[in-house]
């Protein structure tokens, strides 16, 4: 072969590789592109926040009087159909029976070189339709696991709601008085079980792990088994428990693209997350179910706007680095997100006391 044609053909294959490289890792920005040539740009400006400070200045806050909030029905349908051009949560809010079997090879969405198998137990579990098909709720609440709850006496209102979803498997019955008890949606990552149930590793805690399950009493389990490697055998626990107990939940495991596909929508949108928390996922998901969203227990800052100490988790005493660049998360930023849609009236947060006896009389404090 002809050295001249020989070089040729490399410096092809080569620019072939390199294409598809970056082609793969920029599947998620491509699909940004082209959903947001078509994203009403006004719903995007009205979206729009400052991301330019990472820490809120508590010396100069805004108080936004929750009597003033009114709920923007017209901005609300507009950031549905944003998200539905991104992905369906519907569908996406698990993977399916059929579509998988056993044996299959998932490659995990944040660890791409790593793989796991579909096994027995998450192939029995799987639905065979979508968890959330044909629901629609007029008025739903998202409960984060903030500190901010101690003392807020919004258990009773939090319940109040036609649909409540709540993040990682956090405990509620000693809680209930600031937090509710009812649960029709809950996730659960794979390091809760480490975290929360010390990896079962006796019969005590596997008893713990078994009446926290038996609690949920049909509600929504949703398991983020693909996302990162390390969790497979967490999560493989958790499935024989249920399967052993016969435990009354309806599982759900995301899809691969939906993480993605969250992030994508954000980022066209200017909010530039490395990788969205599950109450950020939650109310972006929740947008495609509920008519009006309600947030309670979304505060990431080690102190309240009187200044006073906030437990990051409103049931243990775990300490976080709240700012940390190492987080794969970006709280703050989220929160100021979240901020920016109350004021404009697309969901409620809520970071006070609540009444039990009458609608709430509280402020939001923020940025």
């Amino acid at each position: 072969m002809p050295l001249v044609f020989r070089t040729l053909l490399f410096g092809f294959v080569t620019l072939l590789v390199v294409v598809l490289i970056i082609d793969d890792i920029a599947e998620v920005e491509e699909e940004t592109a082209k959903a947001a040539a078509h994203v009403d740009p006004t719903a995007l400006t009205r979206l729009s926040i400052d991301v330019n400070h990472h820490r809120p200045s508590y010396n100069h806050t805004a108080k936004l009087s929750s009597n003033n909030w009114t709920f923007n029905k017209t901005l609300s349908n507009l950031i549905r159909k944003s998200i539905l051009r991104f992905f369906d949560p519907e569908r996406d809010i698990s993977i399916l029976k059929g579509t998988l079997k056993p044996g299959d090879i998932i490659h995990y969405v944040f660890d791409r070189h790593s793989t796991t198998n579909i096994s027995e137990n998450l192939y029995r579990l799987l639905p065979t339709v979508s968890p959330m098909k044909n629901q629609h709720h007029r008025r739903c609440a998202i409960v984060g696991n903030s500190g901010i709850l101690l003392n807020s006496s919004c258990g009773p209102e939090i319940d109040s709601h036609d649909f409540v979803i709540r993040c990682n498997l956090a405990p509620v019955e000693e809680y209930s008085r600031d937090v509710g008890r009812r649960t029709n949606l809950v996730t659960m990552n794979p390091s809760v079980v480490q975290r929360a149930f010390m990896d079962l590793v006796s019969e005590e805690w596997r008893d713990r792990f078994l009446q926290r399950l038996q609690s949920l009493s049909g509600s929504v389990l949703w398991i983020p088994a693909f996302m990162a490697k390390g969790g497979e055998e967490r999560v493989e626990w958790a499935l024989r428990l249920i399967l052993l107990h016969t435990v009354d939940v309806r599982t759900a495991f995301p899809s691969l693209r939906l993480l993605h596909a969250v992030r994508g929508y954000w980022l066209t949108n200017n909010v530039h997350i490395k990788r969205p928390t599950t109450g950020l996922l939650m109310y972006t998901m929740a947008t495609r179910f509920c008519e009006e969203i309600h947030l309670y227990g979304f505060w990431p800052f080690a102190l309240d706007p009187q200044g006073k100490p906030v437990k990051y988790h409103y049931y243990d005493t775990l300490k976080y680095e709240y700012t940390s660049s190492s987080s794969p998360h970006t709280m703050p930023l989220e929160f100021r997100t979240l901020s920016t849609l109350h004021r404009q009236g697309a969901l409620r947060l809520h970071t006070g006391t609540c009444d039990a006896e009458r609608r709430p009389q509280r402020e939001l404090q923020s940025k």
